[in-house]
């Protein structure tokens, strides 16, 4: 019988395949290791197979045999990786297309699949691959956008910290001027009734000092009249007339009286305090009929803090969140109409471009506004007026706007532009309107683009409050 590959290049000692192969005098081979090993437990360099001495201590390796086993161990090692069919021992050449399995020939003549349709396994693998390979770049794009989102999720958790941060600082400056303000009014208000108090002390001293100037003098009156009266009747007659016209003269001053509006004046301090303090507030507060909201803010566009106002910068790096255009430099407002009656006016610098008007808020997506807009805009030297319908329409300005005028009457469906200065119609827009519009503002200029904010104006008829106080006597009795 021949012997195996395995046996004829497997070392005697180890039975393995030889790891560099040594030969001895006697040309037997073994792995250096292993007769190492094996001379190392004898008392002489003998011959593990044939015990005849060897003549050299360090047997030399031998090549050719070396090479040999390297190639073998690939050889193996290749034939191992193969895919062998678990029934027949043979190599699996095929594909079958009714199952869906690899077979090897033996099998595609059996039985099980008579009548089936193969493909070789090459071409087969190659299909399945690109097959395979289509639905991993499906999942590799589904990876890409969630490692996306999460990243705009971690780039929006950060900027929340600081948005929260950046709005507690501003509402902090603005109580600290409101607190300022109360500050001072109750100093100054304070101060008005020391000064009060003050001057009606001295008043009280001054009378006081005068009445006891007075007490002094009728006292001593008293004292000397009561005097006279217990003399002797001859000096009394002598000092009698001197008398009664000492206690005569007196009389004649008026009657002492706690002087009128000597209290303070409690009702002048009190009264309608807080109502005080809040009218006078109004000089130092507006209202403004559209705040602007930042969230819907293009990058380049940057609203002050108190979002009455926006100009164009540099670009910043904003988180991506769905409600930011990015696409057009505009921001919207922070509130939205759908009924009634609106105005805002708006102070423009002319000189890149600015746009003003209304967009829906089915239109208040990222990228382009392809419908639902309604604006005027300045650009190129020339004012004119847009809208998915009406596209673009040259309006005749004849002077420099600086301040426009918005009034939006949503339930009529028009949208009407103004020159504030000079009070001349620009434009009007007629359409139906059937969903909520939220004002918007566009500007690539450095110059603020500003909402004009309305003075606050506190009033009290004081008619209705005189009928509410006899409606609520009346009611008392």
């Amino acid at each position: 019988m021949a012997s195996r590959p395995e046996e004829d290049l497997a070392c005697p000692v180890c039975h393995e395949i030889f790891k560099d192969p040594v030969v001895l005098s006697c040309s037997h081979s073994f792995c250096k290791d292993c007769v190492q090993s094996w001379w190392r437990e004898k008392p002489t360099r003998e011959c593990p197979y044939c015990k005849s001495r060897s003549l050299r201590e360090e047997p030399p390796i031998c090549l050719a045999l070396k090479n040999l086993c390297e190639a073998f161990l690939l050889e193996r090692d290749q034939r191992g990786s193969e895919t062998l069919c678990s029934l027949h021992s043979e190599k699996l050449k095929l594909f079958c297309l009714d199952h869906q399995q690899p077979v090897c020939l033996v099998c595609s003549d059996s039985k099980t699949h008579n009548n089936h349709r193969f493909r070789p396994i090459d071409e087969a693998a190659q299909d399945h691959k690109e097959e395979l390979q289509k639905s991993l770049k499906t999942l590799q794009e589904k990876l890409k956008l969630f490692e996306q989102v999460k990243g705009n999720c971690d780039q929006t958790a950060q900027f929340i910290k600081f948005q929260a941060q950046q709005t507690e600082r501003l509402i902090k400056r603005q109580f600290q001027k409101l607190h300022q303000f109360l500050q001072e009014e109750e100093e100054a208000r304070i101060s008005a009734l020391r000064e009060e108090e003050e001057q009606k002390s001295q008043m009280m001293e001054e009378k006081i000092e005068a009445l006891s100037r007075e007490i002094a003098a009728l006292s001593y009156t008293i004292r000397a009249t009561e005097e006279e009266l217990r003399a002797e009747d001859a000096s009394f007659l002598q000092n009698y007339k001197a008398a009664v016209e000492r206690v005569q003269q007196r009389p004649l001053l008026d009657d002492p009286q706690l002087p009128s509006g000597a209290l303070i004046d409690q009702a002048k301090h009190l009264g309608n305090l807080t109502f005080s303090i809040w009218n006078k507030m109004k000089k130092m507060v507006s209202y403004t009929p559209v705040i602007l909201d930042p969230n819907t803010a293009h990058p380049k566009l940057l609203p002050t803090i108190d979002l009455n106002s926006v100009r164009c910068g540099e670009k910043q790096k904003l988180p991506d969140n769905p409600e930011r255009i990015d696409h057009y430099r505009v921001l919207l407002g922070s509130e939205g109409f759908n009924s009634g009656i609106h105005s805002w006016d708006v102070e423009a610098t002319n000189d890149k471009f600015w746009g003003l008007g209304v967009t829906k808020e089915s239109a208040r997506k990222k990228g382009e506004m392809v419908s639902g807009y309604w604006q005027i805009h300045f650009s190129n030297g020339k004012c004119e007026a847009s809208s998915p319908t009406l596209l673009t329409e040259v309006l005749s300005v004849n002077k420099k706007l600086q301040r426009v005028r918005v009034h939006l009457d949503f339930d009529k469906g028009k949208l009407s532009f103004s020159d504030l200065d000079t009070n001349t119609h620009i434009h009007t827009f007629t359409h139906t309107f059937t969903e909520r519009v939220f004002p918007h503002f566009g500007t690539w200029n450095e110059s603020p683009l500003k909402i004009l904010g309305l003075p606050v104006k506190v009033c009290v008829k004081q008619p209705m409050a005189r009928r509410c106080a006899r409606l609520f006597r009346r009611r008392s009795f």
